[in-house]
């Protein structure tokens, strides 16, 4: 149970500090759209990450030099496009982001966005490969437990945000409010971007 709790422990503590992943999720709980999907796809994404890390993190670092500058160059142009299109719409939208409002993304639309922000972001990746992989080597023989509990923390906290966001909805009845969290958004994955850029 120590593997189990550290593993859990460590993995919310890495996985609340917002993020493109984290936005993204909130967004869509905000407006109730596809929320089961892209917390299982989260969730399932971090667990498969982990048990990459905490399985064979230093081989893959080895064998794939490229792969560091590859997926920071590559997530830092797909944030600025995403952050790109929340900032069009956090200036430009009206009444077309208010809740109830029709013509929502499709969930294969969705998904693929979710993936994205996900698998292209280097951040994701040196959190749960390699940080997580790192603290693992402290349970010798029981890395499984650990990565067990990293990954429940991901579904756990993934799953809270995604529905949580339910109680916030009245909040964001207002246009306004979706202009503001639009610009929110930009701003992180502008940042996130920049960081990338120079090698953050």
């Amino acid at each position: 149970m120590s593997a189990y709790g550290t593993g859990l422990a460590t993995g919310l503590g890495l996985i609340v500090a917002i993020g493109a992943q984290n936005a993204f999720v909130l967004r869509q709980g905000l407006r109730g759209e596809h929320v089961l999907a892209v917390c299982l796809a989260c969730a399932l994404s971090d667990a498969l990450l982990i048990a990459l890390g905490v399985s064979a993190f230093r081989q893959i670092a080895d064998l794939l030099p490229w792969l560091d500058p590859a997926m920071r160059f590559g997530g830092a142009a797909f944030l600025s496009w995403y952050g790109a299109r929340s900032l069009w719409n956090a200036l430009h939208s009206s009444d077309a982001l208010a809740l109830g409002a029709g013509g929502g993304r499709s969930l294969r639309a969705t998904l693929l966005t979710c993936l994205a922000l996900t698998w292209l972001n280097p951040h994701v990746y040196l959190d749960t490969v390699v940080l997580l992989g790192t603290v693992s080597t402290r349970f010798p023989g029981a890395q499984v437990a650990f990565g067990a509990g990293a990954a429940t923390g991901s579904f756990l906290f993934f799953f809270a945000l995604g529905y949580g966001a339910a109680w916030l909805r009245p909040v964001f009845t207002r246009p306004a409010a979706w202009r503001i969290l639009e610009a929110v958004i930009a701003l992180v994955m502008g940042l996130i971007a920049v960081s990338l850029l120079l090698g953050g």
